[in-house]
């Protein structure tokens, strides 16, 4: 690896992009912007994504609809990082999203939810209160 994060890039997949992206833009206050796809060879391919610069700390991604790729708990994780986790995890519900674990301690390393968006994607939510 080189000398930063080993993370530098996610996407979680999604069925249906209209609904994804309400259930994100709603749940965490931002406007994802639409990314063109790499090339031409990738048709039917639809990304969104988030705010983010590339000279700031911690990794940015993307929304992604791909034919033949489908969206669901799958065995990565992606933490969202929040100011507080527990006020991001009530928006899940009203975003049409669900929580799978409330609000818990992770001891010194702040607090989590864990929740389910509108595409079945299991999502952290971070925060150190």
């Amino acid at each position: 690896m080189r000398d930063s994060n080993s993370v530098n890039w996610f996407e979680i997949y999604v069925q249906d992009m209209p609904r994804a992206r309400g259930f994100y833009e709603s749940v965490f206050g931002v406007t994802l912007e639409i990314l063109l796809a790499p090339s031409a060879d990738a048709p039917g391919l639809e990304m969104l994504s988030f705010p983010g610069k590339i000279e700031r700390y911690g990794a940015n991604g993307a929304l992604v609809r791909m034919p033949g790729v489908p969206s669901g708990p799958g065995g990565t994780l992606v933490y969202f990082a929040c100011e507080e986790c527990g006020a991001a995890g009530a928006r899940v519900v009203a975003a049409g999203g669900k929580v799978h674990r409330e609000k818990m301690s992770i001891g010194e390393y702040g607090f989590i939810v864990l929740a389910l968006d509108t595409e079945g994607n299991m999502i952290g939510l971070h925060s150190m209160q």
